[in-house]
């Protein structure tokens, strides 16, 4: 296991802590609602922590396969071409991730995205997509109105962690044979 897997895994305990506070405020007799952003704050928790993941499991690999120039003007080169990458990194959808490991690995690492729901790394891609866009969603707009739908609903984070720690999964699999 990588070290950004196991960065990976402590991050995402922190959505999944604030789940536990979710359900347990919905489960206390109490006539009042448990507050909504915790279910958003789920939601850009998990997804941060896969931000984080591509970003540290890349710079992790770099160390790895450019150890041996680092120091040297083509270290830095590759080192300051990383750090430009990454300071434009937000929300790392299928293209982006696709392209970082393609420009310093040359592997379209998406193509490993296939597990047990997930048949084809096309329909992972696409589900990755849509999960950067709802973040997107929770992040930028404030939900005034109250007869709207939600941004997220509960069941559905328990389907967002499952399927971040699946892509973690498959993604540091495919990387830990470079």
């Amino acid at each position: 296991m990588s070290e950004a897997k196991a960065n990976f895994e402590y991050a995402i305990s922190d959505a999944e802590q604030l789940l536990e506070c979710y359900d347990q405020l919905n489960g206390c007799h109490s006539n009042s609602q448990p507050p909504e952003v915790l279910k958003r704050a789920t939601l850009i928790m998990t997804l941060t922590a896969w931000e984080t993941y591509v970003e540290d499991i890349a710079k992790e690999l770099v160390d790895a396969k450019y150890g041996v120039v680092i120091g040297s003007q083509l270290g830095r080169i590759v080192e300051n071409r990383l750090d430009e990458h990454l300071k434009y990194f937000n929300n790392p959808g299928s293209k982006k991730t696709k392209a970082l490991f393609a420009e310093f690995f040359g592997i379209d690492v998406t193509e490993a995205w296939v597990w047990n729901n997930f048949q084809t790394a096309d329909e992972a891609r696409s589900q990755l997509n849509k999960w950067l866009k709802k973040r997107g969603e929770a992040v930028h707009r404030a939900q005034t109105d109250r007869t709207e739908a939600h941004i997220v609903k509960r069941e559905e984070l328990d389907k967002c962690i499952r399927f971040f720690r699946e892509l973690v999964n498959v993604t540091d699999t495919r990387l830990s044979e470079l």
